[in-house]
Parts: C-alpha cells; structure tokens; sequence
C-alpha cells in the first residue's frame, strides 16, 4: 500500500463523519426523452458513466434523421450537421462531453464527427474514399471506431485518434470488409465484424494492435456472427450470432469463448447490444415475425429477463420498452428506445437504482467496505470499479463520490 493509501485509512475515521451530512437515497425511474421540434421518433444509443447524459437521434415523418444530445437540466439538444442535411449519434464518452456518429457534409456525403461543446462537429475523414460513420467511442473520448471506404470503395473497419488520424485495421482471411462497433475503455480494444463480399456472410472479430484481428467464431453448428460492444477491459464481447433461422445475442470471454444467452419467451430472435464495465450485465433486443420487439437483461445469476416485466411499475399500461441499447459502465442506467404511447417510438432513460452511486463491491449498500476499496487502490490507474467517475484515475473524486452517498441503499 503507498504511503498516500496509508495517509488516507488513518484519516478514515473523521472521514465517516461527512456523509452523515448527505447521505442521499437512491431510487428507480422511467424517463421519456421527448423529440426536438419537427420532428415524431427518438433512438437513444449511448449513456454516459452517470446517466446524466444521453445521445441518440431524432426521425422526422420523412424519416430525415439529426443527431441528440440530451440532459436532464437542458433537455434534447440538436447537434447538427457537416453541412449537410442529417446527422446520427452512436455513443457518448464517460464524462458525457464527446458524442461521436456520421453527419452528411455540404456535398451530401456521409462522414464520421467527433463532436465536443467547445470545438463543435469534427469531420473524421475517410480511409481515402467517399464515407464513413463512427459508432463507438473510448472512456476518454480520445478513440473513435466505425467503419470508412478505402480508396477501392470497399467498407474497412476504424480506428482514429487525434494524433494519428484514422488507422485501418483490416479484415480476416477469406473476408473483404470490415465493421467496428465496439471500443474498450482505454481503446486498446475494438470488436466489431467481418464481411465476406460475394457471400455476405460475416464473423465477429476482437482486434488488438498487439496480435491483430481474431475470429471470434460462433454458436456451434453455424456460421453468421457479429460483435456489437465490449467490456472495459477488452475481455467480454457480446453480439449475436445465427442459430439456424434465427439469431441469438451471445456473451463471448477469452476464457470461456461464445455463449449462447437465449431469448424470452415468445421471442425467436435476439441481439446483445450492450454490456457493462465488468462484463457482468448485457443489455440487448428480441423480435418476433411479425415484427414485435422487447428490451432484455441478462445477468449470471438471473439468466435473461424482460425489462418490461422486471419495471412493470415504471410503466402505465401503454408505455413499452423495445430496445436496449447500451448500458452505463456500473450496469445502473440503460437508455433505449421503445412506445411511450400507441405509435409514438421515443428514447428512453432506464434507472434501475442499482448500484447506488459509490457502491463498488455491488452489495446494494454504500458503506465502509466501499471507502476502503478506494482507500487501497488510491493512485492507480485503469477503468474498473473503484474508479467511480470513470476518468481512468482512482483518486479523491472517487473517493467524495463514496462519502457523498455514503449510507445510500443501507
């Protein structure tokens, strides 16, 4: 233990004294996100690491789409274009301040942004064709992946950084195009899929800079997969992949390979969309035909459940949720799409009120085990629980976001 540690468990005792001050309560909640003017459909497709922030798109009856950025004090703000016409949100750095996704520039062509409130829409190239579209982005904000055109015309999976532009990352043997979905915290880690041109057919893939591209295989006996997020650490992936007619969402780690997480009852499809810092919670769809379609979490120890049944008393009788589309590194807030009234599809803010903020060991109770898990791991860096703010740093933030929550949801 450091001597920094040290300084900071001797002063433990008058630190407990402030929370008794403000302590804060903790519940669940459903929030609808409304639509910007002019426009009758919302999707929402990323949260922020304390679910203050949403960002997604807006569909107008025209199915023309704009890029959102939402927050409670503010509500949904309208993030623009390149010049063009439509714009899409994909995802949302931990602290809420980079959005990244595509934009139509001035000439109509759709291009990857990195968007900042100071800095505004940033248009990330291409891999030296005509497109590109950004659909994830690192804690930091600093790694964006997507896909672009390569000077042939073919689709390559990105990744891009500010010092080194965009790097292609290739494909996999006896695959001629490539799709990123999926970054790890600290952006060493991209998954996405590979494509097959004659064919169509695609495999899930987990690239590193160290070893390249790996196949991430598929449920046994087939052949179609595809990777859609990843856990902090770049060890849990989850995606779907084909079982015969149908597709099912799938939870894939370096140790165990690919598991098959089922669907719900009355539901013959399903697709993991998203997944917490841990790789514990998965959050995704599942669809029917005719087209129906729930929102689902799954966990080791309750296996896959309907978000609908699990909130019930969230809801009125007309509210649905159909989506899932990410979920916040604790696993706490999941943000989707779904009906909040017959016909009218709106974004949605899902607060499960687990973990309370501060509750590191995920026992439901803020308490001194919590203080102590910061205390000791003081000064490291890294994406894990104890750093609560998800800055990359275990430090005093973390450390106020304990006390100030302290006793929450004992």
């Amino acid at each position: 233990m450091t001597r920094r540690s040290q300084n900071r468990l001797r002063a433990l005792p008058c630190a407990l004294v402030l929370p008794l001050l403000a302590a804060v309560s903790w519940s669940q909640s459903l929030t609808w996100l409304g639509v910007l003017p002019g426009y009758t459909r919302s999707y929402a497709e990323g949260v922020s690491a304390d679910g203050s922030v949403v960002v997604g798109s807006v569909v107008n009856a025209t199915f023309q789409f704009r890029a959102f950025r939402w927050t409670a004090s503010e509500g949904m703000q309208d993030l623009g274009t390149l010049g063009g016409s439509q714009s899409a949100a994909y995802s949302v750095s931990a602290d809420g301040r980079v959005v990244v996704g595509w934009a139509h520039d001035a000439a109509g062509a759709v291009r990857a942004f990195r968007w900042t409130a100071s800095e505004g829409m940033q248009d990330l190239g291409t891999l030296g064709g005509s497109q590109s579209v950004a659909y994830g982005v690192s804690a930091d904000g600093r790694v964006v992946v997507g896909w672009a055109h390569d000077a042939t015309g073919a689709v390559r999976a990105f990744r891009w950084t500010a010092s080194e532009g965009m790097q292609d990352l290739g494909t996999l043997s006896g695959y001629e195009e490539s799709v990123a979905y999926g970054v790890s915290a600290d952006g060493s880690v991209v998954v996405g899929y590979v494509v097959n041109a004659a064919t169509r057919q695609r495999r899930a893939f987990r690239w590193t800079a160290s070893e390249g591209m790996q196949d991430l295989g598929t449920l046994p006996g087939y052949n179609r997969s595809e990777a859609r997020g990843v856990s902090a650490d770049g060890s849990v992936v989850v995606g779907f992949a084909d079982i015969g007619a149908y597709g099912r969402a799938f939870r894939w780690t370096t140790t165990g390979g690919m598991q098959d997480l089922g669907t719900l009852f009355g539901y013959d499809y399903s697709v993991g969309l998203g997944v917490s810092a841990d790789g514990s919670v998965v959050v995704g769809r599942v669809e029917n035909y005719p087209p129906a379609f729930g929102a689902f979490r799954w966990t080791p120890s309750r296996g896959i459940e309907d978000l609908n049944q699990a909130y019930a008393s969230l809801r009125n009788i007309f509210e649905w949720l159909a989506s899932a589309a990410a979920i916040s590194p604790d696993g706490r807030y999941i943000v989707g799409w779904g009906d909040e009234a017959p016909g009218q599809f709106r974004a949605f803010l899902l607060d499960t009120g687990f973990p309370p903020r501060g509750d590191v060991d995920r026992n439901g109770c803020v308490d001194d085990a919590d203080l102590l898990r910061v205390l000791f791991a003081f000064g490291e860096r890294g994406y894990r629980n104890e750093d609560l703010n998800w800055d990359g740093t275990i430090d005093d933030a973390d450390l106020l976001v304990v006390l100030f929550n302290f006793s929450s949801g004992c």
